[in-house]
């Protein structure tokens, strides 16, 4: 009895553990599916194959239809995660995480500790290493939006995110009048490359004086 809940601590340890240090790495990309979502994942997946194992009696037991209906109930939850905005799909990449994630949780709960490690070393040198070697790879959606009363500062300001990004896919620019003056407000959807952080983009902005940050995503 003993060795049997010593058993299944480890194997629901273990998929906490190695759900958790994929979720560090999304967590590390500051996506909306971090750590904590990570590790509940795995966790939960483990959980459920074991109670498909031994949750029932020997008659009725049924080792796959538990297990089964963890795969198909992530599809629900990654579903839930991809968005299309402006043209451009979101959220793939972490959907398709959270259902290799799924994977790796069942693994620990059958007790295939070598396959589990496995999955997960080769997820992180796709999503992080590889990423260093093939820029483009790792390339990321950013939106930003700003408003300036200058023309040339907005210049500027494109000028420099353009030199810093992998790509700018498309802006607009939009002028306003105000009590205060005219304004120009704008919007760029650029792609980024895994060395480049958003936050990079916004200290870029807040060099300009006349720039305000309205919003980024």
């Amino acid at each position: 009895m003993n060795d049997n809940i010593l058993n299944i601590t480890v194997r629901l340890v273990v998929a906490m553990v190695l759900g958790g240090i994929v979720g560090l790495e999304r967590e590390y990309r500051a996506k909306d599916a971090g750590f904590r979502t990570h590790f509940l994942v795995a966790l939960g997946s483990a959980l459920f194959t074991l109670i498909s194992m031994y949750g029932f009696s020997e008659g009725v037991r049924d080792t796959s239809r538990v297990a089964a209906q963890v795969v198909s109930g992530i599809g629900f939850l990654g579903a839930g995660i991809i968005v299309l905005q402006r043209n451009v799909i979101r959220g793939l990449t972490t959907a398709a995480g959270l259902w290799v994630t799924a994977a790796i949780g069942m693994a620990c709960g059958v007790g295939r500790f070598y396959m589990a490690v496995l999955v997960t070393v080769l997820m992180l040198v796709g999503l992080e290493l590889l990423s260093h070697f093939i820029p483009h790879l790792g390339a990321s959606s950013v939106h930003l939006s700003f408003s300036s009363p200058s023309r040339e500062k907005v210049a500027e300001a494109i000028e420099d995110i353009r030199r810093v990004v992998a790509d700018v896919v498309s802006y607009e620019i939009k002028n306003k009048r105000t009590t205060n003056g005219e304004y120009y407000d704008v919007r760029l959807d650029v792609r980024t490359s895994p060395m480049i952080r958003n936050n990079n983009l916004l200290d870029i902005l807040r060099d300009f004086d006349e720039v305000t940050i309205l919003d980024e995503e």
